[in-house]
């Protein structure tokens, strides 16, 4: 992967951050690309650390036990990532509305973060939540483990991602198949006609994983998101996965090959075994000499009038 190249789509003009704040996206940053460039402050939402696999290979099908609502004893199936994924989009589809914030309103997002210390330790819980200009063209006030700052107004040329202007959202094509090519040309204009390659996938990866942090998206858009991560080689299921908040599930775990950023599959997607709706995600995190085990999901995404104006 062209690492320069996926650094000029970042916004490196960030205002000055916290010591805290800017370790934070330093280790995001490093985790996720393993560039020197990631000691540069950035302005955007976190990344998630997506394990992929680069070479072809079949989504893995494994055995999960599926609890009968009938109150029968539990029964098993077998289903695959692609199974997991699909289902997911078309639970979205069901559920999903129509949204068209205008430029003057501001996405408010809560978040819950669980980190329990790898090895044993208290567990502590953080309550995210932010306020994103639509347009970009109002401060913002922005909240990550805990610690707020407030976010001036978009520099013009300035990228995020995932995008925080609605403009950049609308751009993005509900096609699966069209939305990888996207996401791998971010800031040109997608050739379409050339298909992803297997190099491509870890950039498409991150860009995918992270419109799933996204609380509101364009109509059709984050079913695409979870139809494209079906079509990536080398994922599987991992059975009797919980969220943040407790909840039983089934994973989807990307692994990429020994010695890459992905190899450790520390990231798993959650879903709900019936119905597969997507509930989370559990991950890693490195600060201060410790390794953090964590959970998060957005509990709440809406369209609000100004800072600090709770649906």
């Amino acid at each position: 992967m062209n690492e320069l190249e996926l650094l000029r789509e970042w916004d490196a003009d960030a205002p000055p951050l916290t010591d805290t704040v800017r370790a934070r996206a330093r280790f995001r940053l490093d985790q996720a690309m393993r560039t020197p460039a990631a000691a540069t402050p950035v302005r955007r939402r976190p990344l998630l650390r997506i394990a992929v696999a680069t070479v072809a290979a079949s989504a893995v099908a494994t055995t999960v036990l599926v609890a009968e609502n009938t109150g029968n004893p539990p029964r098993t199936r077998t289903v695959s990532a692609a199974t997991v994924l699909r289902g997911a989009a078309a639970e979205e589809r069901r559920l999903e509305k129509p949204i068209a914030p205008r430029d003057d309103q501001f996405i408010y997002t809560k978040e819950i973060i669980k980190e329990t210390p790898v090895g044993g330790g208290p567990s502590k819980t953080y309550v995210d939540e932010s306020w994103n200009s639509v347009d970009g063209s109002k401060k913002s006030y922005v909240s990550e483990l805990g610690y707020t700052q407030w976010v001036p107004p978009d520099r013009p040329g300035q990228r995020s991602w995932p995008p925080r202007r609605w403009a950049q959202l609308k751009q993005l094509p509900t096609d699966p198949e069209k939305l990888p090519i996207a996401l791998r040309e971010v800031g040109r204009t997608p050739d379409y006609e050339r298909p992803v390659k297997a190099d491509d996938w870890p950039k498409v990866q991150i860009f995918l994983s992270g419109l799933l942090r996204a609380p509101v998206l364009p109509k059709g858009l984050r079913p695409a998101t979870f139809e494209a991560l079906a079509a990536v080689p080398g994922v599987k299921v991992i059975p009797g996965q919980t969220d943040g908040d407790g909840r039983a599930g089934i994973g989807i775990q990307y692994v990429g090959p020994p010695g890459t950023p992905w190899a450790n599959g520390a990231q798993v997607l959650v879903f709900d075994a019936q119905t597969y709706r997507y509930l989370g995600m559990r991950d890693q995190r490195d600060a201060g000499g410790k390794t953090y085990q964590q959970w998060s999901y957005v509990a709440a995404g809406a369209v609000v009038d100004r800072v600090m104006q709770r649906p």
